[in-house]
């Protein structure tokens, strides 16, 4: 742990002239938004000890709400509050039984009655790094506060599910190391990919797990080189192993540049910053940005086919679209204090649009909201490696 103790995290809101006193104000009122202010906040606490993050859009409890509130509280320290969504997590959750034992349900209602009993494998990685990082910042507890145990726990059986008589699918393809869109399926899906968090499980994961996830992180940065189109940087919701839009979903359209979609540019960018290991992923950014920023400049919160032809839908989450492009700009080496190519420009302008940016308000704000947290984190080097 002391290599991560010692790194230093890149400021793009330092580069952009503000003060710690503004950046700290400004994160204060993020997370009082995000937290505790009524009509606003996604955070709702139950009884003395458990709290669910809240899809308001859709009035549930998602794992990909909860693990990013975990990781959100990680990050800032807040112990209670983590705990809190951790054990609502693993009470109404997490299934003991059954074909997807040892996942969590994706989706349950606000009392915790489950929606479905299928997991969506983004939420799994998110709780096992939280989980992660919670050990080694807090120390480990006792029970399900044993953080380390847990999280190796949830690996292990996204690895391991269909080996040696135990029940259901991994939601790891074990041949190529890619992770799908959800167990047993033949495809995967671009945002899911998290190649800096697979370097870590390589590092603290069950032992004999380690190569895996080493070779899952090359992996993975190799898909994004091909799943992002080579003009616009855009890539689809759903993709085929090698990158190209899969069109055979049976829950709607997801071969375009819609709303999962808009994660893989915030991902890349974390990813760059955390480890600087750029197979080719990185040249998508810039691409993105001029896309978005030039291209269409008047306009660029719609919806668009991967090639950039718009569609005649707006964005559902315009905030979160612009935030992952904003954190992008952390893929983009030059320093953006006076920056003097084109790309150095567009990425300090897409910071500066979203430090302008308030957090969304009105029923779809959960999801925009989650994404502005992380980038605002990232963007200010307090997305960091514990």
């Amino acid at each position: 742990m002391e290599r991560f103790r010692e790194k230093t995290y890149r400021n793009v809101w330092s580069e952009l002239g503000k003060s710690e006193a503004e950046i700290e104000e400004k994160l204060r009122s993020i997370v009082d938004g995000f937290f505790f202010e009524e009509g606003q906040k996604v955070y709702f606490p139950v009884g003395d000890d458990m709290a669910y993050i809240e899809d308001t859009g859709n009035i549930d409890a998602r794992t990909e709400g909860m693990s990013y509130g975990m990781m959100i509280c990680v990050q800032l320290g807040m112990k209670e509050e983590f705990d809190r969504i951790w054990k609502w997590a693993k009470t109404y959750m997490y299934m003991e039984d059954g074909e997807n034992e040892g996942y969590f349900a994706w989706s349950c209602k606000p009392d915790g009655t489950k929606n479905a009993y299928g997991p969506a494998p983004d939420g799994e990685e998110f709780f096992a790094m939280a989980l992660f990082f919670a050990s080694h910042r807090w120390g480990d507890g006792e029970g399900i506060f044993n953080y380390s145990a847990e999280a190796k726990r949830l690996l292990s059986a996204c690895l391991h599910k269909g080996e040696n008589g135990r029940p259901g699918d991994p939601m790891w393809n074990r041949e190529n190391h890619q992770i799908l869109f959800v167990p047993g399926s033949p495809f995967t899906d671009p945002s899911y990919h998290l190649p800096h968090f697979y370097e870590l499980f390589a590092l603290w994961a069950n032992e004999e797990d380690r190569p895996f996830w080493k070779e899952a992180a090359r992996a993975s940065r190799a898909f994004l080189v091909t799943a992002c189109h080579p003009e616009t940087g855009m890539n689809p919701e759903y993709a085929n192993f090698d990158g190209t839009p899969y069109t055979g979903s049976n829950w709607g359209r997801h071969d375009w540049f819609y709303s999962d979609a808009y994660r893989t540019a915030a991902n890349i960018g974390l990813d760059l910053a955390w480890f600087g290991e750029d197979a080719g992923q990185s040249a998508a950014i810039p691409r993105l940005q001029r896309c978005l920023g030039v291209t269409n400049r008047d306009d660029p919160f719609v919806t668009y086919e991967i090639d950039g032809t718009r569609l005649d839908q707006p964005a559902l989450h315009p905030v979160g679209l612009l935030a992952t492009t904003a954190q992008g700009s952390l893929a983009v080496a030059e320093n953006l204090s006076a920056p003097v190519t084109p790309e150095g420009k567009l990425a300090r302008e897409w910071a500066e649009r979203l430090w302008n940016e308030p957090l969304r308000r009105g029923v779809r704000r959960y999801y925009d909201n989650c994404l502005y947290f992380f980038a605002f984190l990232a963007l200010g080097g307090r997305y960091r490696i514990w």
